[in-house]
């Protein structure tokens, strides 16, 4: 029988390939930004409403928050927010593939916070995995690029790779924060954890970037009110993709949910094949496949 965790994080997926493609259309018209606050900022009423509809009509309890949840949440949120903001300076670099490549370790070190902050171990097969289904990313990755594998690690200690390496860093720790916050909730209601963690950081995400940005570039935030029409389908597709990562993260180990939802790849790469019928690159398939591998690997013998 398989598991819960596993189709909601396939769902997740799937639904930030969604989020993602609807907000490539606000970057035209909006700053990076703008386009990131738009996740945020139409998402939050919609994570409120699904809380206030688990409570309302399936009778679960609003959990109650305290410290400990609190400083997990504000952690998260922040990290997510420092991750994004990495991985955008990265497009200043010439060498910019290096350094998004290089935060692709974010599921290895998902494991290691997971580790440190949850004291959460791996078996040996899912570290497997998970370490087969890095590489198989970071091929992927090079492959779309003219940088070569020995050109990869030559340049590993470069300014591109540090950036990148932090990234991931900080979308580990956010993962990690996330899964901490909806269990100190307490309880045994995994949806309604998921939902309240959810409602409480984006409001706090939505919170601190209108700060940044009505002090950094301001009128951004009025443009965003503009493109409504657009910025709405970016809000509920984030949201839905949030409270599926959220879910998978608070009855799973953030490490694995990680690792799966890499499958985001694999449904991009057979878009770009059968749908654009764009030739992929030995190296791609092999990426692919190694990616699935490692999935699989995870999935049998963690």
């Amino acid at each position: 029988m398989i598991e819960i965790w596993i189709p909601i994080t396939l769902a997740a997926a799937f639904l930030q390939n969604v989020r993602s493609a609807l907000q490539k259309h606000l970057t035209g018209s909006l700053s990076t930004s703008g386009a990131t606050f738009v996740r945020f900022s139409y998402g939050f009423p919609l994570a409120i409403l699904y809380v206030t509809g688990l409570a309302v009509l399936g009778g679960l309890p609003v959990p109650r928050p305290n410290p400990a949840f609190l400083g997990y949440a504000a952690m998260g949120g922040l990290a997510q927010i420092l991750a994004t903001a990495l991985l955008l300076r990265l497009f200043a670099f010439r060498n910019f593939a290096v350094g998004t490549t290089y935060s692709k370790t974010e599921t290895v070190q998902t494991a290691l916070f997971g580790l440190i902050i949850l004291g959460e171990s791996l078996s040996a097969g899912a570290a497997m995995g998970i370490l087969i289904s890095l590489v198989g990313v970071m091929a992927i990755s090079v492959a779309k690029t003219a940088t070569s594998g020995r050109g990869l690690l030559s340049s590993m200690v470069s300014g591109p790779a540090l950036i990148g390496i932090a990234s991931g860093g900080f979308f580990g720790i956010a993962a990690v924060s996330y899964r901490a916050a909806s269990l100190s909730l307490g309880g045994n209601g995994f949806l309604m954890q998921a939902a309240f963690t959810l409602a409480v950081v984006t409001v706090m995400q939505t919170l601190a970037m209108a700060a940044y940005m009505r002090l950094r570039e301001p009128g951004v935030i009025t443009q965003t009110l503009r493109r409504w029409r657009t910025a709405a389908w970016v809000g509920a597709s984030g949201v839905a993709a949030s409270a599926c990562w959220f879910t998978a993260m608070t009855i799973q180990n953030a490490a694995y949910v990680r690792a799966l939802g890499q499958v985001e790849l694999v449904f991009t790469f057979f878009v770009s094949a059968v749908y654009f019928r764009e030739r992929a690159t030995r190296l791609e398939i092999a990426g692919i496949l190694l990616t699935v591998a490692g999935i699989l690997c995870l999935l049998i013998f963690r």
